[in-house]
């Protein structure tokens, strides 16, 4: 059982002002699994209180003093890897070796990244005699979601006090146990007090008092269309910035030419993995008409094999759904390709035979799918592929754009010229082309509803920075 009945400001673990605590389940069994603190209104507002008077010294660090910190914090990270794994798995119901091959990797990384952006940033730039300063913005508000809960906590963080920036950051309700581990790893690595502060509790509750906070100079938020309009709203009388990153619906094209083990690669890396609960999932899979057949040739036995269960134990592939609500909507979304006549493959509705309990959903997967149907449109997060078959190359381009969001693409295809210049047509934020590996400088946000701003490296930075105008220097 996990209590994490504590928030953390300045410096100091401390009862929630009102006592509120929420339970927490195990989304492999559905049963309870610990207890997190439920913040309220008067704890934002210490929380603030705490980064606003930290931020006076804190933004004065120099450079080096910062990329020392955030190399502290990457070592403390590094030592606590199995805790923020272990964390992972009991919230989120990723398999174990999932939580430390992807989610741990890429939180610890964020810190050593944003130490290396440090390095050769240019805070300072002479034009004549106008001299032209990037400074800190202030206090930054941090919403992240439950899906990837050691990545955008730490990736958010990080940005931010590189920036010089200090922090409140909220943690999804359903995933505070990895910000309770990512707090606990700051606070060893020796950050001032006030720097970074920690709420958990109702997004409904302490979004809000983020969002309207005068002393709240920028929110950065992950999560849904719906709440980041909230977000907006709420923030709009105190002209405060606001980046998001968003929704997906994304497509993978595959060229005429694809590699089909290539291509079944990307779907079980950027649309299986994680139960399909991933912003730029691959979810929207583009397949020439005349390889349709050779393509679901290769991947549904792959599909088929996958093994779910006990996210802690050996051999499992595929953990459950983080909550029963999820699971409900995964389910509608099954039920609305059935609806609107997609040819079901493989999965379905319903929990796999042995796996009632917990939060189980059987990959599943559309072929017949029309870029009009629901399955095509809107996200689903969870393992559900809808499969679109193409006449013409730029065909698949007008299918993989005509949707209102814009995070990410994937194309596959031997000619690398040809799948570059598909990649270039592809209205998103970020494209790969042949599963390669991921590059955690480059910048991530996307187009469209998928948000505004970007994270991570050089470009996240920026994202906690004012511009300054000195004129008449000598």
């Amino acid at each position: 059982m996990r209590e994490h009945t504590k928030l953390y400001i300045d410096g100091v673990w401390r009862e929630p002002v009102d006592g509120g605590v929420a339970e927490l389940t195990d989304p492999a069994t559905g049963e309870a699994s610990g207890r997190v603190a439920l913040a309220g209104t008067a704890d934002v507002d210490l929380a603030v209180a705490a980064a606003k008077r930290a931020f006076v010294s804190y933004s004065q660090t120099t450079r080096e003093e910062r990329i020392e910190l955030m190399e502290r914090i990457a070592d403390e990270y590094e030592r606590r890897a199995e805790d923020m794994a272990q964390a992972v798995t009991d919230e989120l119901g990723s398999p174990l070796w999932l939580s430390h091959s992807m989610h741990v990797a890429a939180g610890k990384v964020q810190f050593r990244a944003a130490a290396d952006a440090l390095r050769t940033f240019a805070f300072t730039e002479d034009r004549g005699t106008t001299h032209i300063r990037k400074e800190a913005m202030g206090v930054a508000g941090l919403i992240t979601p439950w899906n990837f809960p050691a990545l955008q906590p730490a990736g958010k963080t990080a940005s931010a006090l590189a920036a010089g920036c200090t922090v409140v950051l909220k943690p999804a309700q359903l995933a505070s146990s990895s910000g309770v581990v990512l707090a606990e790893i700051l606070e060893a690595a020796g950050v001032p007090a006030g720097v970074f502060n920690l709420v958990t509790g109702r997004g409904s509750v302490i979004g809000n008092a983020l969002s309207t906070h005068p002393d709240i100079a920028t929110i950065s938020f992950t999560g849904s269309l719906d709440a980041a309009l909230q977000v907006q709203a709420a923030a709009a009388p105190t002209v405060k910035r606001v980046t998001t990153e968003l929704g997906g619906k994304s497509p993978h094209v595959l060229m005429p030419d694809a590699d089909l083990d290539i291509a079944v690669d990307t779907v079980m890396a950027w649309l299986m993995a994680n139960t399909g609960q991933i912003c730029s999932a691959a979810s929207r899979t583009l397949v020439p008409r005349e390889r349709l057949e050779e393509f679901l040739s290769v991947l549904l036995p792959r599909v088929e094999a996958l093994r779910l269960g006990d996210p802690r134990a050996e051999g499992v592939d595929m953990g459950p759904l983080i909550s029963d609500d999820q699971w409900q909507t995964v389910q509608g979304y099954i039920q609305s390709g059935l609806d609107e006549g997609a040819q079901l493959l493989t999965g379905g509705l319903g929990k796999p035979e042995g796996l009632e309990n917990g939060h189980f959903a059987k990959p599943t997967v559309f072929s017949g799918v029309s870029n009009d149907m629901t399955i095509a449109q809107e996200e689903i997060f969870g393992p559900v592929m809808s499969i679109i078959a193409y006449d013409s190359v730029e065909e698949a381009v007008q299918i993989a754009n005509d949707v209102r969001f814009g995070l990410a693409g994937y194309v596959t295809g031997r000619n690398l010229k040809a799948a570059e210049e598909v990649a270039s047509q592809i209205r998103a934020g970020y494209i790969v082309i042949n599963n390669v590996e991921f590059d955690w400088s480059a910048p991530w946000g996307g187009y469209k509803e998928s948000g505004n701003g970007r994270e991570w490296g050089p470009d996240g930075m920026r994202e906690y920075l004012e511009t300054k105008v000195i004129l008449g220097r000598g």
